[in-house]
């Protein structure tokens, strides 16, 4: 039997000397993230004080940003020191000489900057398009603008109504914007038990309530979510159809049909993200194709073009246009027209069909590559996609192996921030293809996670 003991320090409360045992214990890798801490009572009972006595030191741990407690699961250590589970920023700086396969982002490649230089460069030999530049544009974008985002979208085959298109700062602000719309505070809103934190942060701003609905190998398990629904439906169920992230699961057709029929049934909201971008032969039909009236469809350039540009779409049905509008005229009064223009003329560049099939062939032959060397660990991937899902071997913790890399130089996500309820996470790693500046580099990063798989695991538990 084992159980994390601490030796406390002399002089204070006991409380207070518990939370410094448990700030000491993690800087010195005795606990690190993802670690549960032991049972309240257990604790109690091993160091002979009182329930209450626990309860006070893991709330000042909490407070002090070491831990985090999830309700009906218990007290974890912080997956990175001073943050919350949830948090997942994209931008960091990474580490001289660090191979990034934590981030979901397009393959680098000289034709983004000049596809971006090009763009300007037009735009500076055209006063009419600086005139434009420079004044105020309706909430939802300008009539010709959206058009010609719609054309593009509709080359790529995704919705093209540019009347009930809203032109957006990338796919997070979209998820914003449909929220404000759409929930009050204390409402309930639904997701994959696993999905893309941005959702999450974005129900924590907005105080709403989370509903986690089961998922299996296939996605999200609609009858689990039809049982939800009876007992309480949730005004919003945010969904990735086509591929889960972080796992890379797709709804089949048949789920998508029971989903749409759900959501009718119970008077749902439909929040389909559609940014991680696949190809089309590889994507299903679209929830805003099945039940156009109740769902808000988004997209953004960021896995196609670039993530800097923030511009993206959100197209939805027509009553609610004139809310959003009102939405984003209070949060910024429109989305800059210099960007927007910037897009749309990268858009229309051929160039840009250039890159899109460079990058799909790509992405196909480091997946390929990723799923040859990491054969002996179960990699689960789909055609066409970026994301490998890597359940790890029993006894592994995702904390340790993410601790492991980094150590030899390789950034990978661990499956915490991607929470959406209060079960414990499972035990896996996900490793995004796209980042590493080339195969070579990409090569190297998944040699050193063979490596860290093949060693045997660390722990950092005191056995009595």
């Amino acid at each position: 039997m084992t159980i994390w003991t601490p030796e406390l320090p002399e002089g204070g409360p006991r409380y207070r000397r518990i939370a410094e045992a448990i700030a000491k214990a993690i800087e010195l890798g005795e606990l690190i993230p993802g670690d549960k801490l032991p049972p309240q009572r257990r604790l109690a009972d091993r160091l002979g004080v009182t329930i209450g006595t626990i309860t006070r030191a893991y709330a000042t741990a909490h407070h002090q940003g070491w831990v985090d407690s999830r309700v009906g699961s218990g007290t974890y250590v912080r997956q990175a020191i001073g943050e919350a589970p949830t948090s997942f920023r994209a931008g960091q700086p990474i580490d001289q000489g660090m191979i990034d396969m934590g981030m979901s982002l397009p393959p680098p490649h000289p034709l983004r900057a000049k596809g971006l230089q090009n763009a300007l460069e037009s735009i500076t030999a055209s006063p009419q398009s600086l005139q434009a530049a420079t004044e105020y544009q309706p909430e939802a974008g300008d009539e010709i603008q959206r058009t010609r985002i719609a054309a593009w979208q509709s080359s790529l085959g995704l919705p093209d109504d540019p009347s009930r298109m809203v032109i957006t700062q990338g796919g997070q602000h979209g998820i914003q914007l449909a929220l404000q719309v759409l929930c009050q505070p204390g409402d309930l809103v639904a997701g994959d038990a696993l999905t893309y934190p941005g959702f999450i942060s974005a129900a924590q701003q907005a105080h709403l309530r989370p509903l986690a609905v089961p998922m299996d190998a296939y996605g999200m398990d609609v009858d689990a979510l039809a049982r939800l629904c009876a007992r309480q439906p949730p005004r919003v169920l945010y969904t990735t159809p086509d591929l889960n992230n972080p796992t890379g699961t797709q709804l089949d057709e048949a789920r998508r049909e029971r989903l749409a029929d759900l959501a009718r049934e119970h008077d749902i909201w439909l929040i389909e993200d559609a940014v991680q971008y696949l190809p089309e032969a590889e994507r299903g039909t679209p929830l805003v194709a099945l039940a156009p009236e109740r769902t808000l469809h988004i997209f953004s350039t960021s896995k196609v073009l670039a993530g800097g540009l923030r511009i993206g779409s959100l197209t939805v049905p027509a009553h609610l246009l004139e809310r959003l509008g009102t939405a984003i005229r209070t949060q910024s009064w429109m989305v800059a027209p210099l960007m927007v223009e910037t897009a749309c003329r990268w858009m229309e560049n051929p160039e840009s069909q250039e890159l899109l099939h460079w990058q799909i062939d790509e992405l196909a032959a480091r997946r390929t590559l990723a799923l040859e060397r990491l054969s002996d660990y179960g990699p689960m991937s789909r055609e066409g996609s970026s994301i490998v899902w890597l359940p790890l071997p029993a006894g592994r913790r995702s904390s340790e192996l993410q601790t492991l890399l980094a150590r030899r130089g390789v950034k990978v996500s661990t499956p915490e921030p991607f929470c959406m309820g209060s079960e414990p996470a499972p035990q896996a790693l996900r490793l995004c293809l796209g980042p590493p500046e080339n195969r070579a580099s990409l090569e190297k990063a998944l040699s050193l996670t063979n490596e860290a798989l093949s060693e045997a695991p660390s722990s950092p538990w005191q056995t009595l």
